[in-house]
C-alpha cells in the first residue's frame, strides 16, 4: 500500500508555544516540530547533537518561529534550561512534547546494568524530569497547559531483546496516567501516544533489515508509518480538538490484534 498524502495544516496550534524534545534529524521529533510550526506554534526544538541540531534549525526556520537549545534530558540542569529558554524566547509554554527515548537488543540473559539503567534513564527518567519541569512552569503561568509523551506499543506487546525498552516505555504509560490526575485540578492534561513502526534513520541503523521487514508484514496496512502520521496525532493531543482527553494512552498503529 502506498503511503498518504501530507495533510494540510488548519492552524490548530495557532499561537501557542511548543517544546519539543529529541527532535533534531529525521524521526518523529523532527516531523513534530514541522507539523507543529505549519499548525502556527512557535517551537523550540532540542537534542544533545548540537551538528544535526543546528542543521535542523536552518532547515525549520522557513516554516515559523523556531529556536533551538541542547539538552540532555538525563541532565535535570540542562531540562531546566530548556524550559527557560522557551519563556524567554516565546513569553510562556502552552505545549510540552516528550520525544526523547533511547533503545537498542540485548537479551535480559546477557543485558549489563549499564544497559538497563541507560535507556530507563533516558527514556523514562528524561520523560519524567521534563514533565515535572513543564508541569510546574504551567503551574507558575496558571492557565494550564499540555503534556504529550511518546511511548510504544513495545509497552503492552513483548518483543525479544527489548526488556528495558519495554519496560521503561511501559512506564511512561503510567506516567502519563498518573501525572494526569496529579495535573487535572490544575487544567492541565498530560497523554501519550503509543506507535508501533514508524521509519527513521536512526531506527533503520539498530534494526537488523530482518526484523524490519518481519514488523512491517504486521502491520494491517502492510506498510510503516511515516513520522509526520504520529505527528499528526501529537498534534491532536496538543490542540484544543482534545480538550476532554487526560490521562490517555492513544495507539498510533496498524498492527493486527
Amino acid at each position: 500500500m502506498s503511503a498518504p498524502q501530507y495533510v494540510p495544516a488548519h492552524a490548530l496550534l495557532e499561537g501557542k508555544s511548543v517544546v519539543v524534545t529529541a527532535s533534531a534529524g529525521a524521526g518523529i521529533g523532527m516531523a513534530t516540530a514541522k507539523r507543529c510550526l505549519e499548525e502556527g506554534a512557535r517551537v523550540v526544538i532540542s537534542d544533545t547533537h548540537e551538528r544535526r541540531l543546528a542543521e535542523t534549525l536552518d532547515q525549520l526556520r522557513p516554516l515559523g518561529e523556531v529556536a533551538a537549545l541542547r539538552c540532555d534530558v538525563t541532565v535535570e540542569r540542562d531540562v531546566r534550561a530548556l524550559i527557560a529558554h522557551a519563556v524567554a524566547a516565546f513569553g510562556r509554554l502552552d505545549v510540552m512534547v516528550n520525544n526523547a527515548g533511547l533503545g537498542g537488543t540485548s537479551s535480559v540473559l546477557d543485558m549489563t546494568d549499564d544497559e538497563w539503567a541507560r535507556v530507563l534513564d533516558v527514556t523514562l527518567n528524561g520523560t519524567f524530569r521534563c514533565t515535572r519541569a513543564a508541569l510546574q512552569q504551567f503551574m507558575a503561568q496558571g492557565d494550564g497547559g499540555v503534556v504529550v509523551n511518546n511511548a510504544s506499543v513495545i509497552g503492552w506487546r513483548a518483543q525479544p531483546g527489548q526488556a528495558h525498552y519495554a519496560a521503561a516505555k511501559a512506564g511512561v504509560m503510567a506516567l502519563t496516567r498518573c501525572a494526569a490526575l496529579d495535573a487535572a485540578p490544575h487544567n492541565i492534561r498530560v497523554n501519550a501516544v503509543s506507535p508501533s513502526l514508524a521509519m527513521h534513520p536512526h531506527l533503520v541503523k539498530v534494526t537488523s533489515p530482518e526484523l524490519l521487514e518481519t514488523l512491517t508484514t504486521r502491520e494491517a496496512f502492510g506498510r510503516y508509518a511515516e513520522p509526520w502520521e504520529v505527528a499528526n496525532v501529537i498534534v491532536f493531543l496538543a490542540s484544543d480538538y482534545s480538550s476532554y482527553m487526560t490521562g490517555e494512552v492513544v495507539s498510533v498503529s496498524s498492527q493486527q490484534a
